[in-house]
């Protein structure tokens, strides 16, 4: 794989992974502050593994992006039987709540190849790096200062999320995005999309996504690959 001049990277359980801290106050915040139905912790949890998926779904489907307050609001939704009157909730305050609950309990590096993998591929010469991130409940301001509490951003030639650009992978339109900004980080050069490989977890988002428009792909993590496998 010593032929790639660019690559691209997932960020979920590609890089990061959550940290367990974070989902467990998270459940408690809504479940003290939102839970006119008296839902149970166990349940309350469920239907935020229940939103999740189902977003990621749409997202996948549509190739848009369902914003992070709407997923919230899905969730509070949820917990109150589609009873809840939704004036009451200050949606900057309570993703405010989030965001410092994800910075108190910080995700942590995916595995202890990582950094070095980013470090290697970043010392070679003529190779730029970046990020491809579908986001959900976490948005992409609030990533960009995860990564740089981790020390990751350091590695990134830019970063580009779903929220911030109203599409998620699959969609054509991110990659073909994505290889804007590849030509702007190497001042203009355009590279074949043969010289690019895009690393990710997921089949259909990273896989399927980069293929359709020419850029090789690695799958890792979710197969038992290994991202050190870049440096062989």
């Amino acid at each position: 794989m010593n032929n790639y001049y660019h690559y691209s990277f997932d960020l979920w359980l590609t890089l990061i992974r959550s940290n367990p801290f974070f989902k467990r106050e998270r459940t408690k915040f809504f479940f003290d502050h939102f839970n006119q139905q008296h839902k149970s912790l166990e349940e309350t949890d469920r239907i935020f593994r229940r939103i999740d998926l189902m977003t990621n779904a749409i997202n996948e489907k549509t190739g848009g992006n369902l914003e992070a307050e709407e997923l919230y609001l899905m969730v509070i939704s949820e917990m109150n039987d589609h009873r809840y009157d939704f004036e009451k909730i200050d949606l900057q305050a309570l993703y405010g709540e989030m965001e410092s609950l994800v910075m108190k309990y910080l995700p942590t590096v995916y595995c202890s190849a990582t950094i070095n993998v980013l470090r290697t591929l970043k010392a070679r010469q003529g190779c730029t790096l970046s990020l491809l991130s579908n986001t959900a409940f976490i948005k992409g301001r609030t990533l960009r200062r995860v990564l740089q509490e981790l020390e990751l951003d350091r590695y990134l030639d830019f970063q580009l999320y779903s929220d911030e650009k109203g599409m998620s992978k699959p969609n054509k339109q991110f990659f073909r995005m994505m290889l804007d900004h590849i030509a702007s980080a190497r001042n203009g050069e355009l590279l074949a999309p043969g010289h690019i490989i895009h690393i990710g977890d997921n089949v259909k988002a990273d896989i399927q996504g980069a293929s359709a428009i020419g850029i090789h792909t690695l799958l890792v993590n979710s197969n038992n690959q290994c991202i050190s496998s870049l440096l062989n």
